[in-house]
């Protein structure tokens, strides 16, 4: 993996590192709260030996007392000490080697001061016992350096300075504790983000959605908040990323096969909450919005939406049909949108694959075929059912709707070998929910918008002479788009196709 490859995963993971680092300073708050204050206190003495009546005297004297420090230092932290400070002051409950595991002694190299540190939850204790330790060291080094005969001492040692009470205590450390914590969190936050991308198999990339799905990607449709409203989009808002998503897929299905552009389209995907009702309506729609004639089948006849989202009644329809208890033309219903018809699901049959394999239901696609533009079928999942599957066997080929992050590779890769067991096609993919970002993703938000300082201009007069041209639409024959003479004192004219504009 290369740098790129992490920083995307901490600004796709960042939920998890926030979340982790939140945890690790409330666990050092937490602990750092349910820990004991423990104070410290520290006296220190001064080591020194019989002076000399000379420089060299003086100077092997100050050597020694050096070395006497490191065994006065000894001293201090075992446990005769430890016994004649409970002595003096009477403490209660606690044994000298206990006390003892609260001493430290430490000196200052090249000097001869020595200072004994004691730790305790009660500061008063503390200063107490570090004072102490001080007054019976003088008193036992006077005891074991003094000679039997009863001359000087060889060395003594005498308390400057003495504990005192400390006023904060030396643990716990809270602040430094939350930096702890935080720098911990922070670390393994971001451990727990490669990790769990690494054991992530969902589809995030097109590479892999085609790979999955063994067939180009025909479509993107990005994350949009209006979905959670409505499933269907406003082609006619200034801002849409999700009209202009569906756009591209409308433009991608109508170049896939040039010569034999697909008109029956079975919209599905491998597992339920992928995106596919609302790419399918929305992908009618679009092509409604082209100037085609579309018909929208509700063919997943286990949980049908369609007829919910467009506001429709859904109680007659497709099963409607496919048991002969009606006609195609007595149950289709004209939607609310110019171009678009809608086949609802009709009542829900107990046998649902039975009735979309039969032949009823590849005659019922075929005459609506002739009758309609294109032909669009929200179907249901392929894993669960196979439903899909066979409805896919009466049209041009299925498209398959993955989620970003949602969808698996093996979902796909077994959704698409349930097709290509059965013969049937393929068209294409399309991602949905796809993150809308600038960089660092495959998501893009860009708009064109139009110059209305141009489109407010006097158009300029037309030439005298023949124009000519022809537009072809998928589905249909060549129109003439005009040919004429120009006369520049008659308004122009332009056909195309279904549509005409003054």
């Amino acid at each position: 993996m290369e740098i790129q490859d992490y920083l995307q995963i901490l600004r796709t993971r960042w939920m998890i590192i926030v979340v982790t680092v939140a945890v690790a300073i409330l666990g050092a708050l937490a602990a750092s709260l349910l820990t004991t204050p423990t104070y410290q206190s520290c006296s220190r003495v001064f080591v020194s030996t019989s002076g000399g009546s000379t420089v060299s005297e003086s100077y092997q004297g100050n050597l020694f007392a050096q070395q006497r420090v490191a065994s006065y230092s000894e001293l201090v932290k075992g446990e005769t000490l430890a016994a004649r400070t409970i002595d003096e002051l009477g403490l209660t409950g606690i044994t000298p080697a206990e006390l003892a595991a609260k001493v430290t002694a430490t000196s200052t190299p090249d000097t001869v001061l020595l200072d004994t540190c004691v730790v305790d939850t009660n500061p008063g204790t503390a200063r107490d016992i570090a004072n102490s330790l001080g007054n019976q060291l003088t008193v036992l080094v006077r005891e074991l350096e003094t000679p039997e005969d009863g001359g000087a001492p060889a060395s003594s040692v005498r308390v400057v300075e003495q504990a005192q009470e400390s006023a904060s205590p030396i643990s716990p450390k809270t602040t430094r504790n939350l930096a702890l914590g935080a720098a911990v969190g922070l670390l393994l936050g971001i451990a727990l983000a490669v990790l769990r991308d690494r054991l992530d198999n969902t589809i995030k990339t097109r590479k892999k959605l085609e790979a999955a799905a063994k067939t180009a990607l025909v479509g993107t449709i990005p994350y949009d908040k209006a979905f959670k409203e409505s499933s269907i989009v406003s082609f006619g808002a200034t801002h849409s990323v999700s009209a202009e998503g569906f756009r591209e897929l409308r433009t991608n299905l109508q170049f896939l096969e040039v010569d034999h552009p697909p008109r029956v389209i079975v919209v599905t995907s491998a597992v339920p909450a992928e995106g596919k009702t609302t790419v399918a309506v929305n992908l009618a729609l679009a092509l409604a919005e082209a100037g085609h004639r579309v018909v929208l089948v509700e063919g997943d006849l286990r949980r049908p939406r369609v007829s919910k989202y467009l506001g429709l009644i859904g109680s007659v329809g497709l099963s409607t049909v496919l048991a002969g208890q009606a006609d195609i033309s007595d149950v289709l219903q004209p939607s609310s949108y110019e171009g678009l018809d809608v086949l609802a699901s009709g009542p829900l049959p107990p046998n649902p694959s039975e009735l979309l394999g039969s032949e009823a239901s590849r005659r019922v696609i075929e005459e609506l075929r002739t009758r309609f533009d294109y032909v669009i079928i929200d179907g249901a999942p392929l894993l669960p059912v196979t439903d899909s599957a066979l409805l896919t066997t009466h049209s041009d080929g299925a498209l398959i709707v993955a989620r970003f992050g949602h969808t698996s590779e093996s979902e796909v890769s077994r959704a698409v070998g349930n097709l290509e067991t059965i013969g049937a096609h393929v068209l294409g993919a399309v991602f949905t929910m796809m993150p809308l970002t600038r960089k660092g993703g495959e998501g893009y938000s860009y708009y064109y918008e139009t110059d209305k300082t141009i489109a407010r201009q006097t158009p300029s007069p037309v030439t005298p002479g023949t124009v000519s041209a022809q537009w072809s639409e998928p589905g249909g024959p060549s129109v003439p788009v005009s040919t004429q003479k120009a006369d520049t004192s008659a308004p122009v004219t332009v056909t195309s196709g279904r549509r005409r504009r003054e």
